[in-house]
């Protein structure tokens, strides 16, 4: 991806979420602090990570016979919500299964509220047709209803479900102005740059040592997380002829395929059984 490096609290998201998730949850702080020392991270950003995340309610601290911390039992809808938005999403809506409207008016006086929605609306994938409303494909409109109620903001909003565009435009062209094709085919195509050697040259490989899977994976689906967001995950027919989000998702999808076991074995290899 871009030049920055991925920040520590991100991995240790996608670690949380992609393999501790399924075995139970937890991890101590000693063996976390082995599985991101392979991933190049310092262990006092690790321990900096981990108290960012608990104040933010993501992990609660528990001891196992050692210090550790688990995945709060509140954001498990939240990594739900996401394995269905970054693996069961990856191929664009069908224009026959319609729209989600959503529309929102904030008195002034909550403003901060308003600057919430429209980060959130973004999040899920809306674009902004008007103030106040935004548009997604009809697909997203349980993880918004979701999302809204759990973060307060229903009272302001109202959602509703479309069957079609009716009229004035041109649909391809009135999209393309709600939605930033060169900012998403940007981040796309930085992930298709980094990591399509990377898949390219595994393929020829017959076996892979799940410690190297581990640190190829995590870097990977940390970077592709948030593109499946950034992505509104359009019907075909509205999309720019030469839209790179399909290489990309190829890209993902192979190293998914061949990464995600091993890398999982290589965390329960490292993880010291609780007592």
């Amino acid at each position: 991806m871009s030049d920055s490096p991925l920040r520590p609290s991100s991995l240790i998201n996608t670690v949380y979420g992609a393999f501790l998730r399924g075995i139970g949850g937890w991890i101590s702080i000693a063996d976390l602090i082995t599985l991101m020392s392979e991933l190049d991270v310092e262990s006092q950003a690790v321990r900096s990570a981990i108290s960012r995340l608990k104040k933010k309610g993501v992990l609660e601290p528990e001891r196992r016979g050692a210090t550790g911390y688990r995945l709060s039992p509140a954001v498990h809808p939240v990594f739900d919500a996401g394995d269905r938005r970054i693996f069961a999403s990856l191929e664009p809506a069908d224009l026959a299964d319609g729209w989600a409207l959503a529309v929102f008016s904030v008195p002034e006086s909550e403003r901060s509220h308003r600057y919430q929605l429209r980060t959130r609306l973004t999040w899920l994938g809306f674009g902004n047709i008007a103030s106040g409303v935004w548009l997604a494909p009809g697909r997203v409109l349980q993880d918004a209803r979701a999302v809204l109620v759990r973060l307060g903001l229903s009272e302001y909003v109202h959602l509703f479900a479309a069957a079609d565009y009716a009229a004035f435009s041109d649909l391809p062209a009135a999209v393309s102005s709600w939605w930033d094709f060169p900012a998403i085919q940007a981040q796309y195509a930085e992930f298709t740059d980094a990591y399509a050697p990377v898949a390219a040259r595994l393929a020829g490989q017959p076996a892979i040592d799940p410690a190297e899977a581990f640190r190829h994976y995590v870097p990977m689906l940390t970077a592709w997380r948030r593109l499946p967001y950034l992505d509104p995950g359009l019907p075909a027919e509205l999309l720019p002829p030469d839209w790179n989000a399909i290489g990309a998702r190829q890209v993902f999808q192979q190293l998914h395929e061949v990464l995600a076991t091993p890398s999982l074995h290589h965390v329960q290899n490292v993880i010291t059984p609780t007592q």
